[in-house]
């Protein structure tokens, strides 16, 4: 922090004076990028280095959060720590002892995070099956938490899916063969002169709406 602090002061760079919250999305977006490669390629020396990287950008925009009077870097910390003792009741609270099962323990996580905005005055009436989703979220990871979901609340008739096709590729899938079909698929959308990730988002996106809309 303070070497974040001299930077971006009178004294400090030129590049880092003039950044905001808004100029340093990218560098997230690529700093995090490349965090995940170094896991994928499960290179600790790598990963150090990322995880650092990452860092900074916590850092920077602690620092110019600061310098607007919003908040600073203890807040973050402060709120992160709080907020991780009061969503596990079962391990800080008086519920020790009473979930043993990871899938339990998000169900619980998401009834407290309920209770923190009802308590909040945030009206949880008619809640959605799928939360409010980041919205630069690749559209990968948008379908598969859209499906999770789904799933989750056993509204997967919902749908428009065909459950025989999905149950007959889920025969001998591995990692390899699905990276291939993958694969595959985009290089078939390229050629087709289609935007994959678009593709992926928009059919999701419907999805998602016909498993909120349609009557159970």
């Amino acid at each position: 922090m303070e070497i974040m602090a001299h930077l971006r002061s009178p004294e400090g760079c030129p590049w880092d004076q003039e950044q905001t919250h808004q100029s340093l999305t990218r560098c997230l977006i690529e700093e995090v990028s490349e965090t995940l490669e170094a896991i994928d390629e499960d290179d600790m020396e790598l990963l150090e280095e990322e995880l650092g990287d990452l860092l900074l950008q916590v850092v920077f925009h602690a620092q110019i959060a600061k310098e607007n009077g919003s908040f600073d870097i203890e807040d973050v910390a402060r709120g992160i720590s709080d907020k991780l003792v009061r969503r596990h009741p079962h391990v800080f609270g008086d519920e020790k002892g009473t979930i043993d099962q990871a899938d339990q323990v998000v169900d619980r996580w998401e009834q407290v995070k309920a209770e923190e905005k009802k308590q909040k005055g945030i009206s949880n009436e008619n809640p959605s099956i799928f939360k409010k989703l980041p919205p630069r979220l690749p559209a990968l990871l948008f379908a598969n938490d859209i499906y999770k979901r789904a799933e989750k609340a056993d509204v997967e008739d919902r749908l428009s899916l065909d459950k025989g096709k999905i149950e007959s590729m889920t025969q001998n899938l591995d990692q390899e063969k699905a990276g291939r079909a993958l694969f595959e698929l985009v290089a078939a959308c390229r050629k087709s002169g289609l935007d994959p990730e678009a593709c992926l988002r928009d059919f999701a996106s419907k999805q998602m709406q016909e498993a909120e809309h349609t009557p159970a």
